[in-house]
C-alpha cells in the first residue's frame, strides 16, 4: 500500500509540473533572484528555481522554499520559538513575476549550463523534497533558507562537477556586517537585530556561507564553473533582466535610534541634575529605565535559553538588559534602605562596563544607538548608589 500511495504521488507531481525524468532535457534551468523589499521579512531579496519547458505551449513553473503555511497550528508560537517550518511550493511562473511586479522588486534570471543528466538528477531531488513527508523543513536564517536549499540542490545534482571559484581577496564580513548591509534602510529593525542576535553571528563567514543570502547567492553562482571530462564551462549560460526598477534614494528619518536614545538621555541628565539640586532621587526615572531594561532583558533570555534558533545564544546584551533590573525597580520603591540595593547597583555598573570591554575586545559588535543607553545605565546607576538614601 504504501509504494502504491509513493507512486500515486510520483503520477500527481509530474502531472502537476508537466515533467518527466526521461524528458528532462526538454528543460532549461534557472536561478531567479529578487531584490531586497522594503519591509523586513522583505528586506533581504529572495531566491527560487524556475523550470521552463522547451516545447511550444509548454510548462513554466517555478520552486520555491520560501513559503510557509499560516494555518499552522500556533504560528506565532512557533514562529516566536524558532519551530516554525517553511516549505517547497510549486507556482505558475508568470504569478510569481506578477507578484514582484506588483511590489516593485528587481528579478533577474541565470540561465544555468546543465547537461541532460544533470538537470534530470535536479528533477528528481525536488521531487523527493516536494514529496509531502519532506516538502516541510526546520527553517534556519544562516544555514537553512530560501536561497541554501536552492543551492544545496544543485550541489547534489552535479556533485563536486560544481567548482565555487571563491575569490581569494574578497572582503572577509561576519554574518551581522552582512546583515547590515541590506537593514541599513530599516534603522529600528537594525537595531532589534544586533539586541535579539547574540555574538556567535560575529564571526566571518566563509564564501560559501555568504550565499544565505540570494544577491551573494546570484554573484557565487556568476562566478561558478562545471567541470566535467576535463572539460570547464561557465556555470551560468546566459543572464537577463526579468523586471528593472529605479532605485529609490534613501531617506533619513530623525525618528532613529539613535536620535531617540541620545535625546532620551539628555532628557535624563536634566532631571537628575534637577533632582541632585532639589534633593530627591526621582524614582520615576528608574522605574522608566530598569523597568524597561528588565523587561527587554526578558525576552533576550527567552531567546537564548527557551527557543530553537541559533543566532539569538551568547547574546551578552544581556548584561545590560538583564531581568535582575525588576528586582531593582521593587527594591527601590518597597525595600529602599535594603542593604542589597548598593551591591545591585555595584553589580549593574560593572556589567555595563563590561559590555563595553566585550565591544572593545571584539567579543560581539553592539547597535551604536546603544551608546547612550550605556551611558544612562552608569548616570543612574551612580547617582542611586551615592544619593539613594536622600529623600
Amino acid at each position: 500500500m504504501k509504494a502504491n500511495y509513493k507512486f500515486l504521488f510520483f503520477l500527481i507531481f509530474w502531472a502537476f509540473v508537466g515533467i518527466s525524468p526521461s524528458r528532462a532535457q526538454l528543460w532549461e534551468v534557472s536561478l531567479l533572484t529578487a531584490d531586497p523589499g522594503k519591509e523586513l521579512y522583505s528586506s533581504f531579496g529572495h531566491s527560487a528555481i524556475r523550470l521552463r519547458e522547451l516545447v511550444p505551449e509548454g510548462r513554466d513553473v517555478v520552486f520555491n522554499f520560501g513559503t510557509f503555511d499560516f494555518d499552522t497550528p500556533n504560528f506565532y508560537g512557533k514562529f516566536a520559538t524558532g519551530k516554525l517550518n517553511y516549505m517547497l511550493s510549486i507556482s505558475n511562473y508568470d504569478r510569481f513575476v506578477v507578484e514582484y511586479d506588483y511590489y516593485k522588486r528587481g528579478l533577474r534570471e541565470q540561465v544555468l549550463n546543465l547537461t541532460d543528466e544533470q538537470t534530470d538528477f535536479l528533477v528528481q531531488h525536488l521531487d523527493a523534497q516536494y514529496d509531502p513527508a519532506r516538502r516541510f523543513y526546520k527553517y534556519d536564517f544562516f544555514y537553512n533558507n530560501c536561497a541554501t536549499k536552492i543551492r544545496d540542490a544543485f550541489e547534489i545534482a552535479i556533485g563536486d562537477q560544481l567548482v565555487w571559484n571563491d575569490s581569494t581577496v574578497e572582503e572577509k564580513k561576519t554574518f551581522r556586517n552582512l546583515l547590515d548591509e541590506f537593514v541599513m534602510p530599516l534603522p529600528w529593525a537594525d537595531f532589534g537585530i544586533d539586541l535579539a542576535l547574540g555574538s556567535v553571528i560575529d564571526r566571518p563567514a566563509s564564501p560559501r556561507e555568504k550565499q544565505f543570502l540570494p544577491t551573494y547567492m546570484e554573484q557565487a553562482f556568476a562566478e561558478a564553473t562545471v567541470l566535467q571530462n576535463g572539460v570547464i564551462r561557465p556555470f551560468v549560460k546566459r543572464s537577463q533582466v526579468i523586471l528593472e526598477y529605479p532605485e529609490e534614494p534613501s531617506s533619513f528619518s530623525l525618528f532613529n535610534p539613535l536620535v531617540a536614545f541620545w535625546s532620551l538621555t539628555l532628557i535624563f541628565v536634566g532631571l537628575t541634575g534637577y533632582g541632585f539640586k532639589k534633593g530627591k532621587l526621582m524614582k520615576g526615572l528608574d522605574l522608566l529605565l530598569f523597568g524597561s531594561l528588565g523587561i527587554l532583558g526578558l525576552v533576550i533570555t527567552f531567546l537564548w535559553f527557551f527557543t530553537d534558533h541559533t543566532t539569538t545564544v551568547w547574546n551578552w546584551n544581556l548584561l545590560w538588559a538583564f531581568p535582575g533590573h525588576l528586582v531593582l525597580v521593587w527594591g527601590l520603591f518597597y525595600r529602599p534602605n535594603a542593604t542589597w540595593l548598593s551591591s545591585y547597583l555595584l553589580f549593574a555598573i560593572g556589567a555595563t562596563v563590561m559590555v563595553l570591554l566585550l565591544w572593545m575586545l571584539g567579543m560581539q559588535s553592539f547597535s551604536p544607538a546603544l551608546i547612550p543607553i550605556l551611558l544612562l545605565i552608569l548616570l543612574r546607576a551612580n547617582f542611586l548608589f551615592y544619593n539613594r538614601k536622600i529623600a
